[in-house]
């Protein structure tokens, strides 16, 4: 399903013209080795654009397409028409200058293999620059003083010839279609396409997954007998036909390369798109998943209308959305020199958007910070801030993000990662405090009923945790009156135990409350004697020895819209 979603995919943008066809893809590269008609090296040019990367310009490498990238491991394999100094120029820093020579050697055979009957002025010049190019003599070559550090650290070359590029040449261009065409072996029914066609035993590299090589990673791959089977090798296992092999990596890099689409949780790299293409549909998903910033002319009003009309499988016409329009969502993950799919979501784009819709109503709550909560900081508020590693786990960020998706129940991990912020820091702040209402809005939960579950305080609840934590802010609130300014509360010291087991903590509680109304002028001493009493009336005489789990999220519930309407009242005054 994966891949031929990715094949469709590249499919279209060939169409559009967006991406290259087989045996082409995009590359980066940093300079242009400048040949003369005699294929002598007459100059380098660096090819740097200046690109914004964050508030900072840097000089980047421009990405140009080429022929398409062979697949390294340990051997000496070059890529025709472009490479890096090892393969163009015979030389590096590594330490190694026999296998330098080795590889520029296997660089020019592939070429002479191409080229030698090709009817170009360019390529009898790449061919002879091959012929006479001495390697041990290439850090004394003039042309290559001024650039010859940045040229050794692995920058991408390219050849240009009186001024054109080789890979623009038509006739260089043909033979190179021609011999990417011509693969040679058994011919086998793909498991993409359905088609006939020869396997490829090493699939293209895909790059831009956070973590991953840099160098690229496989999504499919066979490197040990034990994943082997029936005497197949490599990626012979699953027999991929060369254009599906090709469309799906191509289609992959495509989405990876454009960053604006690209997002990520925890250690996963997520990218989406929609069925024909269309950029306006990852966009939406961007706006209303991860909280991307808005395009000027679009509001935070017109992205909830949005939202609505989609999630009730009505048009957007105005941004050109269509509900029924199939989408996917594709989350990867490194590992090793492979890539380990987190999850993929495929459905219509209407019903994704109702699935998102539901969880920001889920996630509503007063006092929050973001008008829409996006993922990254709904899945932040279940990291200790204070450490070095503030990544979400791996495992309960991409189960969150698929129940999301998919519109399922939220996973356990998410609720306990949840609480044990809140326990370690005895803060619940107006992420958590939505976690734990959408958690049992949608996982459902005797314990936990809908009653406290309310974007801000229920003041006609009578459940017993839910009013035990609005007991708790009370007397929070009368200690901050009778000292100002004190240190540590009673949070500090018994939140926890409060939450955990109310009988032995409130009548401790209790005791200290009534020492902190003695501190009061009369009104504030009236005022809050009222709000404990009412609160009492509800509780009865006798508290619960323990709570629950589901209990402690009602607890923390009263707590939070307790404060919180104290704090609204403030405003209001």
């Amino acid at each position: 399903m994966i891949l031929q979603a990715l094949t469709r995919l590249f499919e279209d943008l060939a169409q559009q013209g967006k991406i290259g066809r087989p045996g082409w893809s995009s590359a980066k590269i940093s300079y242009a080795l400048c040949l003369s008609a005699q294929g002598q090296l007459e100059s380098v040019v660096p090819l740097l654009t200046e690109t914004l990367v964050g508030k900072k310009t840097q000089l980047r490498p421009t990405p140009m397409e080429l022929p398409a990238p062979v697949t390294r491991t340990v051997g000496i394999l070059p890529n025709f028409l472009w490479d890096n100094s090892s393969y163009l120029l015979g030389a590096d820093e590594k330490g190694k200058p026999e296998r330098s020579r080795a590889c520029f050697r296997a660089c020019a055979e592939l070429h002479h293999r191409l080229l030698d009957d090709v009817d170009s002025p360019i390529a009898k010049a790449i061919i002879s620059y091959f012929d006479t190019w001495q390697p041990e003599k290439a850090q004394e070559h003039p042309a290559l003083a001024d650039c010859w550090q940045e040229l050794m650290k692995g920058a991408n070359l390219i050849f240009r010839v009186n001024g054109s590029f080789a890979q623009d040449d038509p006739a260089i261009r043909s033979a190179w279609d021609d011999d990417y065409g011509s693969v040679q072996g058994e011919k086998q029914q793909c498991l993409v396409t359905g088609k006939l066609d020869v396997a490829e035993p090493v699939h293209p590299a895909v790059k831009g997954v956070a973590g991953a090589q840099s160098s690229g990673a496989a999504l499919i791959s066979f490197n040990a007998p034990a994943f082997c089977s029936y005497g197949k090798e490599q990626s012979l296992n699953a027999p991929v036909g060369k254009y599906a092999a090709f469309a799906y990596t191509a289609a992959l890099n495509y989405l990876l390369a454009d960053k604006q689409n690209v997002h990520r949780i925890g250690d996963t790299t997520i990218v989406c798109w929609a069925e024909g293409a269309e950029p306006q549909y990852s966009l939406f998903a961007g706006l209303s998943l991860f909280g991307d910033t808005l395009p000027e002319g679009l509001s935070d009003r017109d992205l909830h209308s949005a939202l609505k009309n989609l999630a009730q499988g009505l048009p957007c016409e105005e941004l050109k959305l269509d509900p029924q329009r199939p989408f996917y969502i594709l989350g990867l993950a490194p590992n090793a020199a492979r890539l380990s799919v987190r999850f993929f979501c495929r459905n219509s784009f209407g019903t994704l958007m109702k699935n998102v819709n539901d969880h920001h109503q889920r996630m509503e709550i007063v006092g929050k910070r973001f008008e829409v909560t996006p993922l990254w900081a709904m899945l932040r508020e279940t990291v200790n801030q204070n450490t070095t590693d503030k990544s979400p786990s791996p495992a309960m960020a991409g189960a969150t993000a698929r129940a999301i998706f998919m519109g399922t129940a939220y996973p356990a991990s998410l609720l306990e990662a949840t609480m044990l912020r809140i326990r370690a820091e005895r803060e619940i702040t107006p992420g958590r405090a939505a976690i734990l209402k959408a958690y049992y809005l949608r996982n459902s939960n005797d314990l936990c009923p809908k009653e406290v579950l309310t974007v801000s305080l229920n003041e006609t609840s009578t459940n017993i945790p839910y009013t035990l934590g609005r007991l708790f802010a009370v007397y929070e609130a009368l200690q901050e009156s009778a000292n100002p300014g004190i240190n540590a509360t009673i949070k500090d010291k018994y939140f926890n135990s409060a939450s955990a087991t109310p009988a032995t903590i409130f009548p401790i509680l209790d005791n200290l409350s009534q020492k902190h109304l003695r501190k009061l002028d009369t009104g504030l001493r009236i005022t809050y004697d009222r709000q404990i009493g009412a609160l009492k009336n509800i509780l009865g005489e006798s508290n619960p020895a323990r709570l629950s789990l589901p209990e402690q999220g009602s607890f923390n519930l009263g707590y939070y819209h307790q404060k919180q309407f104290r704090y609204t009242k403030k405003e209001e005054k």
